[in-house]
């Protein structure tokens, strides 16, 4: 899919609000919201299934947790998919997309993967038995002031910290670092990914430049390992593709995505390949 707001803008305005202001969301972004939902897809050929809260019209959010995280949320969007290769990162993919579109808008959100009540919500947004309920966020108007959990929890995380080139990005092998001159037209996606949101902002992806082609890599943090009934990192995958290809389209290169590129290099310990983009002729 294509985006018809600037990516940098969006990537660069988006953080995590954890304290939202009493101020309502205007008629029209709230529609443009659904709207813009309804347009998304993804290149893992995934159905992600959006859900929405609306507290403050139906009342069935009074009790729903999030275990003091957020503070002063009142509308909540929830994403969710059938299990299966891929369907993580497809989830991230979209999820993402949304989320720089509510950025575009001037909203906060901030992605929550497990300091919520996941049966709680799952129960108000009628999730079936059969799907991943992996992610939701909050949406509004961000409070003036972060309160004391969110101060916390930013620096905790580092939220404002991005590895730097030589450690995400590398030339035809592990061994050699890509830089930004090197590069060339691959620069700003690749910054773009650089620049993603991620769990514990712990940026699990490696992407490999090969002439034309882009290698991705998920390297594990192994603290997840217990964490979570499924791999966020593989969420994080997906936000960072999603962050490559909407920038590829940005500056008007066409490619895809494909699966069977995995190329014979050696790779470091607690990474694996995920999936390769390819620049078409």
């Amino acid at each position: 899919m294509t985006i018809d707001f600037p990516l940098e803008e969006a990537v660069k305005r988006r953080y995590s609000v954890r304290s939202y202001s009493d101020l309502g969301i205007e008629d029209i972004k709230l529609s443009s919201i659904r709207s813009f939902i309804e347009t998304l897809d993804n290149p893992f050929g995934k159905k992600v299934n959006f859900r929405f809260i609306d507290k403050e019209v139906t009342g069935q959010g009074e009790k729903l947790g999030t275990y003091g995280v957020i503070k002063g949320a009142k509308r909540f969007i929830g994403a969710s998919v059938l299990p299966g290769p891929l369907s993580l990162e497809a989830l991230g993919y979209e999820l993402e997309t949304v989320i720089l579109f509510l950025a575009h808008l001037g909203l906060g959100s901030c992605w929550l993967g497990g300091t919520f009540n996941r049966k709680e919500f799952a129960r108000a947004m009628d999730i079936k038995d059969n799907e991943l309920f992996a992610l939701i966020t909050p949406y509004g108007y961000a409070a003036r002031t972060k309160n004391i959990t969110e101060r916390v929890m930013r620096s905790m995380v580092r939220a404002d910290h991005r590895k730097e080139w030589d450690k995400l990005f590398f030339r035809d092998d592990f061994q050699t670092p890509l830089t930004k001159k090197e590069a060339g037209d691959f620069a700003f996606p690749l910054e773009m990914v650089r620049l993603g949101p991620s769990a514990s902002n712990k940026q699990p992806w490696r992407l490999v430049l090969s002439g034309k082609t882009c290698h991705f890599y998920e390297c594990r943090s192994l603290k997840y390992g217990g964490l979570f009934s499924f791999d966020i990192q593989r969420v994080d995958m997906g936000i960072a593709a999603a962050h490559f290809d909407l920038a590829v389209k940005e500056i008007g290169k066409k490619g895809f995505f494909d699966l069977s590129r995995r190329p014979d290099t050696v790779q470091p310990e607690n990474c694996q390949y995920m999936f390769s983009w390819v620049e078409e002729k």
